[in-house]
């Protein structure tokens, strides 16, 4: 059952926002106590940790029964991701609440434990959220301080929607930095904005930086607030974009697999590394993903690797074909195409011989015809 996120404002006054961030303190303060006690202890399983640390932690630090439960499973999570070594948590680190500790009244109220009793808080936010409490089934929440505001991200459970059509067949999608997005169809969605502003932000940051006064920390938060809705706002847009496409083509979503570019780019030189570094491709895939749910169209990731390097049409793989950035050559039959788009097309018939799909798309099977595709014998190479 899909699951969708509403993040509502809560509004509060210096009592309430008191006990909120005594709260947050408190079972953050016992988050770091419990991780302590795990590592030395070497237990990181919800089950064991709880035996282990329930009633020492609960009567230490004061906690509500229910509180102490989510902070003993905050630490097991956290250690479930990564146990190379002992984890800290923030005092305003988020708080993770259940059915037990956390009601929604209505569609703008909510009652939450904290550690000064129950307490119910007015939501502030729109049509929008509104029509997702009213559409969903409540699941769990969490509770984040962000920039001086405490938000309540409701997870709500929804109806998945039919399944739809993909008779089109595979809509292959390239994430890159000049060219944020390119499909299969060719179409692309261009970074140059994007790399200009992150530059630009760049300078004023790092001036900032070296001036270090309390207005120029001030100014550096403010920047990056604005950094950050500006790279979700183009997130949403690709994304919207392409689940669109896929959507009026009746085509499946294909995307490259890039858990790791991070640790792939190490051999790039700094300008590249930062360039990657500085772009959200997880949370661009996260919302194709999470718009593609909501629209029935599923989504592939396949292997990454020389799909740059590959010619599309007869599957010859070679360094030397990619000839720059944006242009691809195969030395072995001559092809031309965008570097990018040639990509694409890769990603499209390594989705289509994937397996992932219940029948093997059509537009494939015609690409050939319209001088711009791959053939079975390259799609074979393709994925050799």
């Amino acid at each position: 059952m899909p699951v969708k996120t509403a993040a509502c404002k809560l509004r509060v006054n210096e009592e309430s926002a008191a006990a909120l961030a005594e709260t947050m303190g408190r079972v953050n303060a016992a988050c770091n106590r419990i991780s302590q006690l795990a590592w030395q202890s070497k237990t990181f399983r919800t089950y064991d940790l709880h035996n282990a640390v329930y009633h020492d932690i609960r009567a230490e630090f004061q906690l509500p029964a229910q509180l102490t439960v989510r902070a003993i499973a905050k630490v097991a999570d956290s250690y479930a991701m990564d146990r190379s070594m002992q984890h800290v948590f923030g005092t305003r680190g988020a708080i993770r609440y259940d059915s037990r500790c956390f009601t929604l009244k209505n569609l703008s109220s909510v009652s939450l434990t904290t550690v000064r009793g129950r307490r119910e808080f007015v939501m502030a936010h729109g049509g929008k959220q509104r029509a997702m409490l009213a559409a969903g089934t409540t699941g769990q929440a969490t509770l984040v301080f962000r920039d001086g505001n405490y938000y309540l991200h409701i997870a709500l459970k929804t109806e998945p929607p039919p399944p739809a059509s993909t008779e089109g067949g595979v809509l292959g999608v390239d994430l890159g930095i000049v060219e944020l997005a390119t499909d299969s169809e060719g179409k692309a969605y261009s970074g140059e904005m994007v790399k200009t502003i992150r530059c630009r932000v760049k300078k004023i940051r790092a001036a900032l930086q070296r001036k270090g006064t309390k207005s120029a920390t001030r100014h550096l938060k403010t920047i990056r607030r604005r950094q950050s809705r500006f790279v979700h706002d183009v997130n949403h847009c690709i994304s919207k974009a392409l689940v669109g496409t896929a959507t009026l083509r009746k085509k499946a979503l294909a995307l490259e697999d890039l858990r790791g570019i991070r640790e792939r780019a190490n051999s790039l030189n700094r300008a590249m590394r930062w360039l990657m570094g500085n772009w959200a491709f997880a949370d661009l895939r996260a919302k194709i993903e999470y718009k593609a749910a909501e629209a029935g169209i599923p989504v592939v990731l396949v292997d990454p690797r020389n799909t740059s390097r590959t010619c599309s049409k007869c599957g010859h793989c070679e360094k030397a074909n990619r000839k720059s950035q944006s242009h691809f050559k195969c030395l072995q039959c001559s092809f031309e195409i965008g570097a990018d788009f040639n990509a694409a097309l890769n990603i499209e018939a390594r989705a289509a011989l994937s397996g992932s799909l219940s029948s093997q798309p059509e537009s494939l099977r015609n690409r050939d015809s319209q001088g711009l595709g791959t053939s079975h014998a390259a799609l074979a190479a393709v994925v050799s």
